[in-house]
């Protein structure tokens, strides 16, 4: 049984060590419905407790709320925790304003505003969140170096980034991990992505991994979820794609009734496995309100599938009704695809 005593630790990347399974606060700040902060803090003392030490926040999750959340926690515990916060989305007062932003400037400040909130000196790792096209990708790293050079972040990742952008952030500064959608149904990273991490001996951390709660049954009805609720924004949980997914998510089951485990562990499991067929490290960060979600994930460091398993799931993702995002920011809306056919090879 996985516990305090026994979580594995991993080099994700620049000599930055987490633990094998790390832990998402977006969902601390009503991103998949209400939240309770109380809860939420008695969870987040429950994971570093249970040994989990690699938390992830950024500055947009809850307008700061999440990163003040966790201030709370961190100021008697910082020192037991690897932190990670991120920068460039920003919240257009209308629609046809840029959703990021990569200024240097820009990132700086966010990254001051981010230490004020959190009540902490350094970030442990520093994303770029989201790339804005509109300014090098070699800029903004610049900003990011500096921070660095400042004493202000220890190590620089990137999210929703393709092959190339992570080549040439990397020639600026070494990249330590890349942040991504990534599971069973999710699975454009491979192609090129996770290759060309791989080379350059840069780690990966998943996000989404347990379908956004779908591959456990946590929502079955677009009318099941909230008015904030940011799965109103994804095209699988439309209802008729959620129904058309929905053989898919019963294999799912299946493999994990053969298994003795939990739908959420075998998707974990999964995710573990790829990720050593493609020679990466891997920390996923399944995140959740709830004490007895988190011990549930954090078994699936026990579980190993069977190679019939494997190949079960990946079947799946060829069949999936619906892309993961509808947003022009992440990678499966076609930014990598247009980068390579205009010759940018990784």
């Amino acid at each position: 049984m996985a516990d305090q005593h026994n979580i594995d630790t991993i080099e994700l990347g620049q000599g930055l060590s987490v633990t094998a399974q790390g832990f998402g606060c977006m969902s601390l700040s009503s991103a998949y419905g209400s939240a309770d902060d109380t809860e939420s803090l008695r969870t987040v003392n429950h994971v570093i407790d249970s040994g989990v030490t690699f938390l992830d926040t950024a500055n947009i999750y809850g307008a700061g709320h999440n990163e003040t959340l966790l201030s709370t926690v961190l100021k008697t515990r910082r020192d037991e925790v690897t932190l990670a916060t991120k920068a460039g989305i920003v919240r257009p007062k209308n629609p046809s304003e840029p959703r990021v932003n990569g200024d240097p400037a820009f990132i700086k400040k966010c990254l001051d505003e981010s230490l004020q909130r959190l009540g902490v000196e350094h970030i442990d790792l520093y994303y770029y969140h989201r790339v804005d096209s509109r300014i090098p990708i070699e800029e903004t790293m610049g900003a990011y170096k500096e921070l660095v050079e400042a004493g202000k972040v220890s190590h620089v990742g990137l999210s929703e980034v393709t092959a190339n952008e992570l080549r040439r952030a990397h020639a600026v500064h070494p990249i330590t991990a890349i942040q991504m959608e990534y599971s069973i149904f999710s699975r454009d990273i491979e192609r090129w992505l996770l290759p060309t991490a791989s080379e350059l001996g840069v780690g990966l951390v998943t996000y989404a991994s347990l379908g956004r709660g779908y591959f456990t049954g946590e929502v079955d009805s677009f009318d099941q979820l909230e008015p904030n609720d940011v799965r109103r924004n994804f095209p699988r949980f439309e209802d008729s794609r959620m129904a058309n997914n929905l053989p898919l998510r019963q294999i799912i089951e299946e493999v994990a009734l053969r298994e003795q485990a939990t739908t959420a562990q075998v998707a974990l499991s999964w995710v573990y496995e790829q990720a050593r067929l493609h020679n990466v490290a891997v920390s996923p960060i399944p995140g959740t309100r709830y004490t007895h979600h988190f011990d549930d994930n954090l078994q699936s460091l026990n579980v190993k599938l069977s190679p019939e398993s494997m190949a079960q799931l990946n079947e799946l993702a060829a069949r999936v009704d619906g892309e993961r995002q509808a947003d022009i920011m992440s990678v499966s809306k076609g930014r990598e695809e247009e980068q390579m056919a205009e010759g940018n090879n990784v």
